[in-house]
């Protein structure tokens, strides 16, 4: 006669500089099924989880905007191809997070790898899209060049836990930016899965930092940061978008709002790489 076994549940950590450090703090919380059943405990990062996180994106980010456009696009490809080969274990965490059928949850994974190629394939045409060869009168060169903002902080959207994520996170990196992302507050799984999906992909320690916790006590903290470039809204609770905003103006951080799930749940768009750039205009002399 078997025995029925004690499940196992795990406990996630966070995902710093490349590691899977706990919290500084060295708290956790309970993340649980649609049907309130535990389904593993979470890291609930710090004020100071915050901080490391953003020193780790600003060390990355140098050599990250510094790869070529190609080699980057590869690295992001990889990551789509092991997002691939995680499927079954994506479709299972949406399933017990959100409560849809398996169905649904298989066709949402293959949203995201099929969102996260199509991010990676514009690394080597961004470009030619936002950048121009501008007409200037005399003998000179004039060109406008997109650069990446540098380090962008994220709030992921609350309720789409991987697909969400992925529309916010893809984009920004595709430019060569780094980032410190806020996971899902109460869908954690899929954000915390990608971290170890990273962590074993040809992406830069650094680059891609994933923090899971109160959303409330986390943002405030990012978007005062004065390290931190920029910051996407896309998951920020309607409560806390003005007083977010009013932070990110201590060092005039460029700052996407939400608007929605339209935001982002639609088919992607260049808007969303292009909304952290920077243009740099370069004069060179006609040579004789």
């Amino acid at each position: 006669m078997s025995e029925r076994r004690v499940a196992v549940r795990k406990t996630y950590k966070l995902y710093i500089g490349g590691a899977f450090p706990r919290s500084e703090s060295a708290r956790s919380y309970a993340v649980n099924a649609v049907d309130g059943s535990l389904l593993a405990n979470a890291a609930l990062a710090s004020r100071k989880d915050v901080r490391d996180a953003v020193v780790a994106a600003r060390k990355a980010q140098p050599k990250w905007a510094a790869a070529t456009a190609y080699n980057r696009g590869q690295m992001l490809y990889r990551v789509a191809e092991m997002l691939e080969d995680r499927r079954e274990q994506f479709a299972e965490a949406i399933v017990a997070g959100e409560g849809t059928t398996r169905d649904a949850a298989e066709a949402i994974v293959g949203d995201a790898v099929d969102r996260w190629v199509w991010y990676a394939g514009w690394c080597d045409k961004v470009a030619q899209v936002a950048g121009a060869s501008n007409p200037v009168a005399g003998p000179y060169f004039n060109f406008s060049v997109p650069e990446p903002t540098g380090v962008v902080g994220i709030i992921a959207p609350q309720l789409s836990s991987l697909l969400g994520l992925v529309s916010v996170l893809a984009p920004a990196l595709t430019t060569g930016n780094t980032v410190v992302v806020i996971a899902s507050e109460d869908r954690p799984l899929p954000a915390v899965t990608l971290g170890e999906v990273l962590a074993t992909s040809d992406l830069p320690s650094g680059v891609v930092n994933v923090l899971t916790g109160r959303t409330h006590e986390l943002a405030p903290v990012l978007a005062s940061h004065r390290d931190v470039d920029a910051l996407d809204l896309a998951g920020a609770p309607a409560e806390l978008e003005v007083e977010l905003e009013e932070a990110a103006a201590g060092n005039v951080k460029r700052v996407l709002r939400s608007a929605g799930p339209s935001d982002w749940a639609a088919e992607p768009t260049p808007q969303r790489m292009l909304a952290f750039v920077e243009t740099k205009t370069v004069w060179h002399p006609i040579g004789i």
